[in-house]
């Protein structure tokens, strides 16, 4: 099969290549080379290659950066999104559409509320949460319309090379700093009583691969653990692989124990047999030992 993958080069797509060749497919990577929100950039791309499926991973991802605009935001992820979809119609009308959505579009669990199916309702927060809430329902749309999508729903997923905007990569980064001794034995975090779903990032580039077999029906799906795990876990669970054990400050000000997000993958499992394998351990300690390795070559 002939599979597009937009985002090629990111975390989730540089792994996500090599496994669809290693299945046989023939793929086709592109990322900042292509505008994926420009019709006349992606429409050649699609023409060209004549994709029989299209893992749709480009996107502005998930960012605490005060200063991102979110009009980028949109224009990438919603934008990017409406022009996926509308080239695909016309290009490749029997291509199988990847939309890669996200977790967050569902915002927090209420109070007594184990997990999020596909059905519940969509409260995303924020610019990236609403970027993709927007995309996802998009895309349900065009599949009303006969386009053959499926809205992929990964919960947080994480590896080595995870840029330091996110959590567990960021406490692993001053870790690492502290142990070089490039910064004083104190690590500043903000919500530790936050509580999210995380899964390595090889178990969500096998749901991909799953949901990207056309026999495999329509529909939105999620990719989820099924376990909450608070980021102070998550800092415990670093802490147990570093040399050091330094203060963890944060302000209580900060702390909102009804930030819970956590998934339910009871339909990608009874429809594709996926379930989730990694060892989120052993990937904290590989996020730990790549800091250390960049720091320490820097």
């Amino acid at each position: 099969m002939r599979v597009l993958v937009t985002g090629a080069s990111g975390l989730v797509g540089s792994r996500l290549v090599p496994a669809l060749e290693g299945a046989g497919h023939r793929v086709h990577g592109c990322d900042l080379d292509v505008d994926v929100a420009s019709a006349a950039a992606f429409a050649p791309v699609v023409s060209s290659f004549a994709p029989e499926a299209i893992a749709h991973l480009a996107a502005i991802s998930a960012t605490r950066d005060p200063d991102e605009d979110p009009s980028a935001v949109f224009r990438i992820n919603y934008g990017g999104a409406a022009v996926l979809f509308e080239t695909t119609a016309r290009l490749a009308p029997g291509a199988r559409v990847l939309f890669v959505s996200t977790g967050l579009i569902y915002g927090s669990l209420a109070p007594r509320a184990r997990s999020f199916d596909e059905q519940a309702a969509l409260r995303p927060r924020g610019a990236y949460g609403w970027s993709k809430a927007t995309g996802d329902r998009l895309g349900q749309a065009w599949a009303e319309r006969g386009l053959d999508v499926v809205r992929a729903r990964p919960f947080n997923h994480t590896a080595a090379g995870r840029r330091d905007d996110f959590v567990e990569s960021r406490l692993a980064r001053q870790l690492a700093a502290i142990e070089l001794g490039q910064q004083e034995p104190v690590v500043h975090a903000l919500n530790v009583r936050a509580v999210r779903d995380f899964l390595t990032v090889d178990d969500v580039v096998a749901a991909y691969q799953a949901l990207l077999d056309p026999a495999v029906e329509p529909g939105a799906y999620n990719i989820a653990s099924g376990r909450g795990v608070s980021i102070l876990e998550i800092w415990q669970k670093l802490l147990a692989h570093a040399s050091v054990e330094p203060e963890l400050v944060w302000r209580e000000e900060d702390q909102d124990e009804t930030d819970r997000s956590v998934g339910d993958a009871t339909r990608l499992k009874d429809v594709t047999g996926w379930s989730p394998r990694g060892d989120l351990d052993a990937t904290l300690a590989s996020i730990l030992d790549f800091w250390r390795e960049h720091l320490g070559s820097a």
